[in-house]
């Protein structure tokens, strides 16, 4: 249910999307026993336990042409400008279209287990033209566009994790064969992709101390660069896992590998903050709501004691709870995505920061709920591996980590709301 009045186009669109998933995606799915990466047998299918449980080669090849399908047919790069092949996709088209897919439950359209989907997220090359030099753009970004180029994201440490400013990995100015550059040593974690990487956008302090925003700066080091080593990949609460910890041991780059603001590199991290925040809420709420809907289908149809589940209030009252609070999320993020096409990108951290945060926190917290709730309908068949509400649950939980923990984002809303975001 929706009282917003989404816009004609985007309900059109919503409406080629699904023929498109229909016509190309449904049988690539159905081909080759594919759907094993889907049913009760997706943890197995997808992970190779005895190659530190990363992703099976059959698993990442299949969304490689989930994903050319997808951008042939002029998807998969909606939301990007009309200059890098995309449609100028809005925040609100990007919301409906995020909660729309993971409305339809498990399938090869739109896996978030891995950040895939037919629409794809791309902000790295964006990244790239609001922050990088004119050479750097020209060879960068048909690269990332075309796969050749593929970069891991080095903010989080083994000690320091939302204290980013506090951070332990340190780079130093050193010439090289009359090259000026940077001598980096430190480590990261969650360094996610690191097996197919050529790539990582590594965060280090350069000047400054503990606590500044100020004198950190990014570093775009190759994978193959002497001392950037890939170490243990970490096991996850949701399996496959591609999130290893890196070591930067004397890692030289020269000066021309800094990307963005030499003093400001966290500005990169926080770029597209907003953005995911608000996208990552819709395809929570998609996910809520379709363990809602499917609660309630299983409740009128299965009838113990001679009468459907459906007639209990003890069933009703807590189904209810949640599709109201899905209908109130609903209306706060598409108004707040409409919201953020009105204004640049600066005005939106101004004016929509704590609302964006509102919006996160809370429909992620609401997809762990209804997945809950939804085994608890279902029963012992909800708890197994035949229904996906385990699989949605497993994975929607860790985004009430990522993306800023579900408790820094209420510290923004308090911010706002007690006024302390004024004092700076």
């Amino acid at each position: 249910m929706t009282l917003f009045e989404i816009p004609k186009e985007i309900t059109d669109y919503l409406a080629e999307l699904d023929d498109f998933i229909e016509r190309e995606i449904v049988p690539l799915q159905n081909q080759d026993d594919n759907n094993r990466f889907f049913d009760h047998r997706r943890e197995w299918a997808r992970t190779d336990w005895d190659n530190n449980g990363l992703p099976r080669r059959e698993w990442e090849e299949l969304l490689v042409e989930m994903r050319r399908r997808a951008d042939k047919a002029g998807h998969y790069r909606f939301n990007l400008p009309v200059e890098f092949g995309g449609k100028n996709g809005s925040h609100l088209a990007m919301a409906c279209i995020r909660e729309h897919l993971a409305q339809k439950g498990l399938g090869l359209h739109n896996d978030l287990q891995n950040e895939s989907s037919i629409v794809g997220n791309l902000v790295q090359p964006l990244m790239v033209r609001d922050f990088g030099t004119e050479e750097q753009k020209q060879e960068y970004i048909p690269a990332m566009l075309e796969g050749r180029m593929r970069c891991t994201f080095g903010l989080t440490e083994e000690h320091h994790g939302s204290d980013a400013t506090w951070m332990d990995t340190r780079a130093v100015p050193e010439k090289r064969d009359g090259v000026d550059g940077w001598l980096i040593n430190g480590n990261k974690m969650w360094t996610t992709g690191a097996h197919h990487h050529s790539h990582c956008m590594v965060f280090a302090r350069h000047s400054g101390k503990d606590g500044d925003a100020k004198g950190i700066g990014c570093f775009l080091v190759p994978a193959d660069t002497p001392g950037f080593e890939v170490g243990e990949y970490l096991w996850t609460f949701n399996m496959p896992t591609d999130h290893p910890k890196v070591a930067l041991k004397n890692v030289w780059i020269p000066g021309h590998m800094v990307l963005g603001d030499l003093d400001y590199g966290l500005a990169l991290a926080q770029h597209f903050v907003h953005e995911n925040r608000i996208r990552q809420a819709a395809s929570s709420l998609g996910a809520a709501q379709y363990c809602i809907n499917e609660a309630v289908k299983y409740a009128r149809e299965r009838k113990p004691f001679g009468k459907p589940l459906a007639v209990n209030q003890a069933i009703q009252f807590p189904l209810v709870e949640l599709h109201t609070e899905a209908a109130m999320l609903r209306q706060l993020i598409y108004a707040t995505s409409a919201k953020m096409d009105t204004m640049p990108k600066p005005e939106v951290a101004k004016q929509l920061s704590d609302v964006i945060s509102m919006c996160n926190y809370r429909a992620n917290r609401l997809v762990c709920d209804a997945a809950d709730r939804a085994m608890q309908v279902h029963g012992g068949i909800g708890y197994s591996r035949h229904k996906p509400f385990e699989h949605i649950y497993r994975h929607h939980r860790r985004y009430r980590i990522t993306e800023g923990a579900e408790e820094i984002q209420m510290r923004k809303v308090a911010g706002h709301l007690f006024g302390f975001m004024s004092k700076g």
